[in-house]
């Protein structure tokens, strides 16, 4: 931690007129007058205020030269992230053309009387492509496929599954064209055939085809029960979804599968049928970033001398600058690099500062035998420099929960509705001044190397911002051998209505785990072992029974006590400290008992049972009074329950 300023003088402007007048009655005691209507105190509570801005301003000596010094050291403020989400535009009705929403349409939150609008831009071209259904293939498991299109199409009863069926069995839907990122509409007659499985809970999987092979398809609404009754199955297809010959047809392909059934779950007795199919794309998916975009910016005319600045009327940037300066009738391309360090003098770079906007070109060094070396080009004199493209934005405030983003800035024909399915997640607030200080002492001691456990977490949220959490642990010598390191990302959530996390939301993307592997690798000592991955969750499920003073209502105590538990067992925000639950640290009833005893409207806390659970099948294991941790894990609140009980 960096040392902090000292106070050179502590003396302040009630202080020096206290003093004078302390000295007054000493040296000249017939001055007895000390009051502010005196013309000699007027005069010296002006002397008082002039030494207050000296004192002021030498106490900043300190702190101007500990800048200085990280200034001179290339200690920059790292720039915001911006917060990304995938949002989902629905259109008013299928088109028989596509619909095309062009990079940086625009959407927002609602705006109300205290809190601004959030404004995200998309950053691709998404185009929603329109389809028809040409083709029905059914294929039993280990059988060929069979193509029942015309039985089908033509208003005939068709089991789509083997007799009886079996997991592994498959019916497989020909679009007319490939339809990525698209919201695909299945809409089916069907019979209640397919006697025997839970409607709400089907053993079907939906998959996409793509160049990677078959992908999960994320469902929306499946009103046909399993396939069971009449109604829509509504698709988000994958990103990589393409044309592909199944039977010596080409199509765009999408099948439903039968798999094993769920603990506890009913099996298909029979095969359901379907007595008419049709197709067709309602919507589209793509990527959007807590940012707006800014177009052909002016920012001035070139000098013609090395190391001049202009700077960017919006601040901060993130995801980029595109700069061009004019030469003749257009405009030329200038690319912005990190460093001056590999560029020559014909070089076309420039530097920007992402946190303040500022752009410098390349400056002119006096080296050793009088010469003067140029890093970079010099725009030529009077050349007119612009910002063709950037986005400025970025920050925790993009962090939105899901369904947030509802409103269409810009104007698109056809669109009805938008919204972000998912929380936007990723957004980190600007390095301040405060919080680089901190950080220059360890940048300084690693030298961009990784040795101790506390450089790969630095490295690795250098590498990640918008991580929430990064802890370095050594590996398990007899899982991963000598020289081993393990690290450990927790990535950003926002929870849901009511503070609720979801498991998939922990998970970090292989995008993140990407960056940070590939930074990390390549500041490892030579040697050394590295995994980069998520924790592990353990899920833990409260039951307790609280009993609660007379008068107060008792689902606000439930309500409460529910708040409590998710708010304490928190993997980002819980524990003692609010820091989040510490990695590997066991969990106690005792500690429960505390954080209930401190929910408003309870008198007594009667009983608390701990139960390990599986997040992603919701069983739950014996009850207990302490749950141990490996120390990798994290705790994760899962479906806890509360009794309260009415004061008599």
């Amino acid at each position: 931690m960096a040392l902090p300023a000292p106070h050179l003088d502590d003396r302040r402007f009630q202080q020096f007129v206290d003093d004078a007048k302390r000295y007054i009655q000493q040296r000249c005691p017939e001055w007895s007058d000390h009051n502010v209507s005196d013309p000699g105190v007027t005069l010296i509570e002006a002397v008082a205020h002039m030494a207050d801005q000296i004192v002021y301003r030498l106490n900043r000596v300190p702190e101007k030269n500990r800048l200085a010094f990280l200034d001179l050291l290339g200690v920059t403020l790292f720039p915001p992230s911006a917060a990304r989400a995938p949002v989902t535009f629905w259109l008013s009705a299928p088109q028989p053309e596509p619909v095309v929403l062009p990079t940086g349409t625009e959407v927002a939150t609602l705006r109300t009387e205290a809190e601004e609008a959030v404004v995200f831009s998309t950053t691709e071209d998404l185009t929603v492509v329109p389809c028809a259904l040409t083709h029905i293939l059914r294929q039993p498991e280990g059988a060929p496929a069979e193509d029942r299109s015309q039985d089908v199409l033509g208003g005939t009863d068709t089991a789509v599954f083997g007799d009886p069926p079996r997991p592994g069995d498959q019916v497989l839907f020909g679009l007319s064209a490939a339809a990525p990122r698209c919201v695909l509409v299945l809409r089916l007659d069907s019979r209640v055939d397919g006697v025997g499985v839970d409607p709400r809970q089907p053993p079907l999987v939906w998959e996409a085809w793509t160049a990677d092979g078959w992908r999960g398809c994320e469902v929306d609404t499946d009103s046909t029960g399993g396939l069971n009754r009449p109604g829509e199955v509504i698709l988000h297809l994958p990103a990589g979804h393409a044309v592909s010959r199944q039977t010596r047809v080409d199509a765009g392909w999408v099948r439903c599968r039968v798999v094993e059934a769920a603990a506890g779950q009913p099996f298909y007795s029979e095969s359901p049928t379907v007595r008419a199919a049709s197709a067709f794309t309602i919507g589209g998916t793509t990527d959007a970033a807590h940012s707006e975009r800014v177009r052909d910016e002016i920012l001035g005319e070139s000098e013609g001398v090395p190391g001049q600045r202009l700077r960017l009327a919006h601040a901060p940037v993130v995801g980029g600058l595109t700069l061009e300066v004019s030469e003749g009738e257009g405009w030329r391309r200038w690319e912005v690099v990190d460093e001056f360090a590999a560029s020559g003098p014909a070089d076309r770079h420039a530097v920007l500062d992402a946190a303040t906007g500022e752009i410098r070109f390349g400056p002119g060094v006096r080296t050793a035998d009088g010469s003067l070396r140029q890093y970079g080009a010099v725009p030529r004199k009077g050349a007119t420099v612009r910002a063709a493209r950037y986005r400025t934005g970025g920050g925790r405030a993009g962090n939105v929960a899901r369904g947030s983003l509802r409103v269409l800035r810009s104007s698109i024909p056809y669109i009805a509705r938008v919204e972000n399915r998912e929380g936007a997640r990723g957004g980190v607030d600007g390095e301040t001044v405060e919080e680089a200080k901190t950080r220059a002492p360890i940048a300084l001691r690693a030298q961009e190397r990784a040795v101790t456990a506390r450089d790969y977490e630095e490295l690795a949220r250098r590498a990640a911002p918008e991580a929430a959490r990064i802890a370095c642990l050594a590996a398990d010598r007899a899982e991963a051998g000598d020289n081993a390191v393990r690290v450990l990302v927790v990535p950003q959530a926002v929870p849901d209505v009511g503070r609720r996390l979801r498991f998939e939301q922990l998970v970090p993307g292989d995008e993140l785990l990407e960056r940070v592997t590939s930074f990390l690798d390549e500041r490892r000592p030579i040697g050394t072992r590295l995994a980069v991955g998520p924790p592990f969750y353990q899920g833990v499920t409260v039951v307790a029974t609280l009993h609660a003073f007379r008068a107060v209502r008792i689902d606000w105590v439930r309500d409460a006590a529910l708040d409590a538990l998710y708010a304490y067992l928190d993997p980002l925000t819980g524990g003692a400290h609010g820091e989040g639950w510490p990695f590997g640290r066991p969990l106690r009833a005792g500690e429960i008992f505390a954080a209930l005893q401190r929910v408003p409207g309870v008198e007594l806390v009667d009983e608390v049972q701990l139960h390990p659970a599986d997040p992603l099948t919701g069983r739950r294991g014996d009850a207990t009074d302490r749950i141990d941790l490996v120390p990798s894990a994290l705790l994760f609140p899962f479906d806890h329950r509360v009794r309260v009980v009415e004061a008599r």
